[in-house]
């Protein structure tokens, strides 16, 4: 007797499981940015400008990574 194993992923096809990981990727990414700017405000009530700039423009990077999943994702759906 063979058994099937049926799940919502392994019934994608591999580019719907990709369009579903780079869009994970974008969300993920923007909580990340949303977090790197919450602390920013913390650490410059702290007086603490180097790190302020830093964790902005580690936000400001995550934020151009999304743009790069958001490329990807059309280029999938293009294709």
């Amino acid at each position: 007797m063979s058994h099937h194993h049926h799940d919502k992923e392994s019934d994608m096809s591999f580019r719907e499981k990709l369009e579903k990981l780079l869009q994970h990727w974008v969300k993920h990414n923007t909580d990340h940015a949303k977090t790197y700017r919450e602390w920013m405000e913390k650490v410059e009530m702290e007086d603490m400008k180097e790190v302020a700039k830093r964790l902005e423009e580690a936000a400001a990077m995550t934020i151009q990574i999304n743009e790069k999943f958001e490329e990807a994702i059309r280029s999938v759906a293009k294709t």
